[in-house]
């Protein structure tokens, strides 16, 4: 079977000024549909540029990423805005919900940027799934952090992405809605065979990987 999500030999180099800074050298991953995958490590080990790079959000400076088989480098820009659009959800560790719409309408929003129908009826869908079908009218203001982040998890869903990339979810959580939204998760491999990739320094987070890649300084030090 094709992996949903492959990195071979990945790396990431920025230039601060003169001096170029690998972020990330080497690393090779495959991950399959319906799976939840952690990657472990300290701040500054290469975590959200991994997230990043897997996303299409950046390329790698070496090596390939490849989505269904296909280099995510080879895509056309409409190609690489559908590909963001349609086929991967992000959640990110501040939630990134808009102000000035309703938590209906933040998690409607995906639907409607890639030009989907039946947007209200799938984001209420989604919404009910994780809890918060009452919410529906509420701003985001009006919510708690542990219901902002559950909303988050809806709109990322909103779309059944095939990949779903998970920024250090329960860093601004208390211990109670951490384990809500890491159960919704692991669900979400399941419910809609999402391919899961995490970026976590906790260990109560990354315990729900099926996986654990640990990073350090942008090199895989075991997976386990």
């Amino acid at each position: 079977m094709t992996p949903r999500l492959e990195l071979r030999r990945v790396s990431k180099t920025y230039r601060n000024g003169a001096q170029p800074v690998e972020v990330l050298h080497e690393v090779s991953l495959a991950l399959a549909p319906g799976t939840v995958t952690a990657v472990v490590g300290r701040s500054g080990c290469g975590k959200t540029t991994l997230l990043n790079l897997a996303g299409a959000m950046d390329f790698p400076s070496g090596g390939e990423v490849l989505i269904d088989g296909r280099p995510t480098s080879s895509l056309s820009e409409a190609e690489l805005t559908a590909l963001r659009r349609r086929r991967v959800g992000f959640v990110f560790q501040f939630f990134q919900l808009l102000p000035t719409l309703t938590v209906l309408e933040n998690v409607e929003l995906p639907l409607l940027l890639a030009g989907r129908a039946r947007g209200p009826e799938q984001a209420r869908d989604r919404l009910g799934w994780v809890g918060l079908e009452h919410k529906a009218g509420s701003m985001p203001y009006q919510l708690s952090g542990g219901e902002m982040q559950r909303v988050s998890i809806a709109r990322a869903l909103v779309h059944s992405p095939d990949l779903l990339l998970a920024d250090e979810p329960t860093g601004n959580l208390d211990t109670a809605s951490g384990d809500q939204v890491l159960a919704l998760l692991r669900a979400s491999a399941e419910r809609f065979g999402a391919t899961v990739l995490l970026a976590t320094h906790s260990a109560e987070a990354a315990a729900i990987a099926g996986a654990r890649v640990h990073l350090r300084d942008g090199r895989i030090e075991r997976i386990e």
